[in-house]
């Protein structure tokens, strides 16, 4: 019976989520938060291992077999809030050439809750700059909004993104996109879950599905001592043209300065 619940819930999301090409960071957020002082790392990668080359604009570059690592530090603020800092946003392209492509910064808040069951809720905006071959506008900005529920067994997040153009020659509406993620605990080290990315187009008029990138990704969370694990297998909708994109986000543990009284 319990087998049956989790594949129809899973078959839920993926009929909702018939999904976006890999940016820099393929991650639906969750309550995770620094302590005050503490400093995280984490490495985002993907690639997309079958799918179009051609390139959106002049000058773009091809998805197609480019490896995007994207180094993320965060530092705890206390209060719920934690900065965040994406650098370099780093792209290996089939040519084989390591290119440094911009930076983001970010600032994220999760009001205070249970951290083992329950609902919890929060924020996120980011800024940042990024050369002409991922984007022909240099400037973007991202408010996500952030909610979610687990118990022993089960969790599910739900990212609510406005994205908006802040400068750049090519000017364009804000845009919405709805993220989910399912996740199951099979065993106190691993969970595995799906993850969808569900473009709705532009915020003034939502719904055109067709029109926007949506992907879904068949994912595991594990824990190996001190390193955070996420890696998932996903595959590309609508105007997205990334039919098979691989991800990974790997928590690195880092040093700890403390300061000492005396």
């Amino acid at each position: 019976m319990l087998l049956r619940r989790v594949a129809f819930a899973s078959g839920l999301l993926l009929l909702s989520a018939p999904a976006l090409a890999a940016p820099e960071e393929v991650q639906v957020y969750q309550d995770e938060i620094n302590k005050t002082g503490e400093i995280g790392l984490d490495l985002h990668l993907n690639t997309v291992a079958d799918g179009s080359s051609g390139a959106d604009y002049p000058g773009a570059e091809s998805s197609l077999h480019r490896w995007r690592a994207t180094p993320e530090f965060s530092l705890g603020l206390g209060g719920g809030f934690e900065a965040g800092l994406y650098l370099p946003l780093a792209t290996l392209a089939s040519d084989g050439v390591l290119r440094a492509e911009g930076s983001k910064v970010r600032l994220k808040w999760i009001a205070p809750h249970n951290e083992t069951k329950g609902f919890y809720w929060g924020g996120n905006f980011e800024i940042g700059r990024v050369g002409h071959a991922l984007d022909q506008n240099p400037w973007n900005a991202e408010f996500k909004a952030i909610a979610g529920w687990r118990n022993e067994k089960f969790s599910l997040a739900v990212n609510g993104n406005f994205d908006f153009v802040v400068s750049g020659p090519a000017p364009a509406p804000a845009t919405f996109e709805l993220d989910t993620k399912f996740g199951y605990r099979v065993s106190p080290k691993w969970t595995l879950g799906i993850e969808s990315y569900n473009g709705a187009g532009e915020f003034k008029s939502l719904g055109h599905f067709g029109r926007s990138e949506q992907s879904t990704y068949f994912v595991a969370d594990t824990h190996l001592g001190k390193w955070d694990i996420n890696f998932g297998v996903g595959k590309g909708y609508g105007a997205n043209a990334d039919s098979v994109i691989i991800k990974s986000v790997v928590s690195i543990p880092l040093p700890q300065f403390r300061r000492h009284s005396g």
